[in-house]
């Protein structure tokens, strides 16, 4: 007779789950037990590297990720990259073991108190069957769940001793929608407006990318005559960046932003949040006497803006048809905006010297994972993303994510066959939240190139600091770290840069080799300016 466990390896194989991110413990080793050949388990340090690689690998397939965590403990060592997941709005399947029915009644050591709460509210469901009997339609429920927009995270907390019982009836294995079309209707009266718009500008998210709708979005640009910009603190790339049409990322503060809109009247927002703003700068959330129409496939980030009309539907979808509806614009086109000036040179060398550098030798068809807070606006700068899927970061501010997606982002594209170059910017402090990750990189030979920008500071924060005059923060340098000893002692490659000369050669062998390079790269310790 077929036990719970074979009934919901089964229903994996169908569904192409047959990847697994975790770090193995003791109530998870019933469901791992005699770990089936045509599986494959990726092996983490941490539960939160675990999270992360899922996530990337996630979102660079396409396709919808299985974490395994252990009980409690492992689940919320995982939930910071789990708040991160939410905010990527990626399909992951979490679960995580718990302790013996027989014994829950009694709170033994390990189980996990009211599992189903844990993860709130950074899941779209979560449920600890009632019966074992319900453990595979359970992951079927949870895989339709996650697939649906918004797309996201969801939580089966799994009883140790659930797997080896009788199996009851497999489940059906289902397929469900997972774009919403916009109503008709409401996008002909958004067509309306924009048509008669006298100075239209559209700003665009990362459900542009994930709609894989980015000649949709040019040509919309092309129709519309209008500039483009990138939502605030983009998660992922939107607009090929050396378009002429494309002005930047808008500023993620009120009154900055609003004055960056400055002299529209129509502001067409699709697939982002209206709008994600940190430091608070106070102002008006648009410039005067202009009209923000907004398409979202998720129902809370249309309830919560601030301002605006609201239209439910799938970015790719809602581009193709406004572009059925809307005749071409009789305005000039917008000009290109001008290169940066050449950085200034100092020694060590700033992040825009190094940055420009990198991007003089940046591969191709190369995919950027980043997570280096501080220099983000001069990596930005310097380095054009072009191509759909090529820049992941995270949606949620939280760092440990940057390094370990880039590991599972470097495993989908060995694993699809597109065998794209992937090089991380993770900052000297942000590497140390998931530095774990790299082992994980150098188990799979992986040739991951990881560029670190090294401070020795939490210079973000010392920017902070300065912009709300919160003087006197403890904790914020960091002495005596040395990234490339660390990075040798998980096994990977490591060279310091001690010129920016060295990049391009050094960038070139990483992406060459088998295994992860880890590249320190000393830059100056002058403080960015936040906005």
């Amino acid at each position: 007779m077929a036990t719970v466990r074979d009934s919901t390896y089964d229903l994996l194989r169908d569904l192409g789950l047959t990847t697994v991110f975790g770090n193995p413990g003791s109530t998870e080793e019933t469901f791992l037990q005699d770990f089936p050949a045509d599986f494959r388990y990726v092996h983490a340090l941490h539960e939160a590297s675990a999270m992360g690689m899922a996530d990337g690998y996630a979102q660079a397939t396409g396709r919808p990720a299985h974490v395994n965590l252990h009980t409690a403990p492992g689940t919320g060592n995982g939930m910071g990259n789990l708040v991160t997941a939410w905010h990527n709005k990626t399909p992951l399947i979490v679960t995580a073991g718990q302790q013996n029915r027989e014994m829950l009644l009694i709170e033994p050591r390990l189980a996990s108190r009211r599992a189903t709460e844990l993860t709130q509210p950074y899941v779209k469901w979560a449920y600890e069957p009632v019966r074992a009997q319900d453990i595979p339609a359970a992951f079927m429920r949870a895989y339709a769940t996650a697939v649906q927009p918004p797309a996201g995270p969801v939580f089966l907390s799994l009883p140790m001793d659930d797997w080896g019982r009788p199996a009851g009836p497999p489940p059906q294995v289902r397929t469900v929608a997972t774009r919403i079309a916009p109503d008709p209707d409401l996008l002909r009266g958004f067509a309306a407006v924009l048509a008669a718009s006298r100075a239209p500008a559209l700003v665009f998210g990362a459900a542009v990318d994930r709609a894989q709708a980015w000649p949709a979005a040019v040509a919309l640009a092309e129709r519309l005559a209008a500039p483009v910009w990138s939502a605030p603190a983009p998660e992922r790339a939107v607009f090929p960046e050396s378009h002429p049409h494309f002005r930047g990322v808008l500023p993620y503060a009120i009154g900055p932003l609003a004055e960056a809109l400055r002299g529209h009247d129509t502001v067409l927002v699709i697939g982002a949040p209206v709008f994600r703003y940190y430091p608070y700068v106070p102002g008006d959330h648009l410039p005067e006497g202009a009209r923000l129409l907004h398409v979202t496939d998720d129902p809370d980030e249309s309830a919560r803006a601030p301002v605006g009309e609201s239209l439910l539907g799938d970015a790719g979808l809602a581009l193709a048809g406004l572009l059925e509806l809307l005749p071409p614009a009789d305005r000039p086109p917008p000009t290109a905006r001008p290169d940066p000036a050449p950085p200034e040179v100092t020694e060590p060398p700033n992040a825009d010297a190094l940055f420009a550098a990198l991007a003089r030798h940046w591969p191709a068809d190369g995919v950027l994972v980043q997570e280096s807070p501080s220099n983000l606006s001069a990596l930005r700068r310097r380095l054009r993303v072009d191509r759909p899927g090529s820049y992941f970061t995270m949606a949620s501010g939280g760092l440990g994510f940057g390094l370990p997606a880039a590991v599972g982002i470097a495993l989908a594209e060995r694993d699809t066959g597109r065998g794209r170059p992937v090089v991380a910017v993770i900052g000297d402090g942000s590497l140390h939240y998931s530095v774990q990750a790299l082992w994980t990189a150098a188990q799979l030979r992986l040739p991951l190139a990881v560029l670190v920008p090294v401070n020795h500071q939490y210079a973000i924060l010392k920017a902070f600091a300065e912009l709300k005059h919160t003087s006197g923060v403890p904790a914020l340098d960091l002495p005596g770290l040395d990234v490339a000893a660390v990075a040798r002692g998980y096994g990977c490659a490591a060279t310091v840069l001690e010129s920016l000369d060295a990049l391009g050669p050094a960038l070139d062998e990483a992406l060459a080799a088998d295994r992860p390079t880890v590249l320190p790269a000393p830059i100056s310790t002058d403080v960015p300016r936040i906005l």
